[in-house]
């Protein structure tokens, strides 16, 4: 009697055995080292302009404040300025070191209240005060000047005869800088050397007013 023999078992097995066994070659990632360099210089550019940012807002100068309005072609006086510690930004500021120099210059431009002060904002002499201008003051009364008026401010000076005359108003100084306001409507300012003698004898008699320009600060 023969035995049958049994069938030698599959070696290899299913199919599905044989792919979950074997994986397909994943081909090798490819390197961009010139995009690798270029991230790593921008992230040390980065640092580095951060790292100076710090740095330079730690840097501190003293510079001068005006404090006072000073108007265009008037001396600075030390009352109108003071000293503040800002960040150094690299702007042409003038140091409160040089305070002394700036008492005696003159504002080429009005300047308010606030303002810290660069070199081209002052001259070391003034049109304003220079030769063929001359100081005069002015005893006004209510009527005869405008509310508000200060120091740095631009006013017409008008001859206002007495009504018993038949002389007509007529601008004496058509563009006169009020050099200061004191109480009870006295008033200064600068006129040409050629009117001021005029401008006196009117002032004496009463027959002065002025009239703000507030375009011509």
């Amino acid at each position: 009697m023969r035995t049958s023999e049994k069938p030698a078992a599959n070696s290899a097995g299913p199919s599905g055995a044989l792919s979950a066994e074997r994986k397909l070659p994943v081909p090798p990632r490819e390197r961009k080292p010139a995009l690798a360099a270029l991230a790593v210089l921008l992230i040390l550019g980065g640092a580095l302009a951060t790292t100076l940012l710090v740095m330079r807002s730690g840097d501190r100068i003293s510079a001068v404040r005006v404090i006072q309005q000073v108007g265009a072609g008037q001396q600075f006086t030390e009352q109108a300025l003071e000293e503040v510690q800002i960040a150094d930004t690299g702007i042409d500021y003038v140091p409160w070191s040089q305070r002394g120099e700036v008492i005696k210059s003159f504002a080429t431009v009005t300047i308010l209240p606030g303002t810290l002060l660069t070199n081209d904002m002052g001259i070391n002499a003034s049109k304003e005060l220079g030769p063929g201008k001359a100081k005069v003051g002015l005893a006004l009364k209510p009527g005869q000047m405008p509310e508000g008026l200060i120091k740095g401010d631009r006013v017409q000076v008008v001859h206002v005869p007495s009504r018993s005359g038949t002389e007509r108003s007529r601008v004496l100084a058509a563009s006169a800088l009020v050099h200061g306001v004191g109480e009870k409507g006295l008033v200064t300012v600068i006129v040409d050397t050629a009117v001021s003698a005029e401008v006196v004898g009117y002032a004496s008699s009463g027959e002065i007013a002025v009239a703000e320009l507030p375009g011509a600060r």
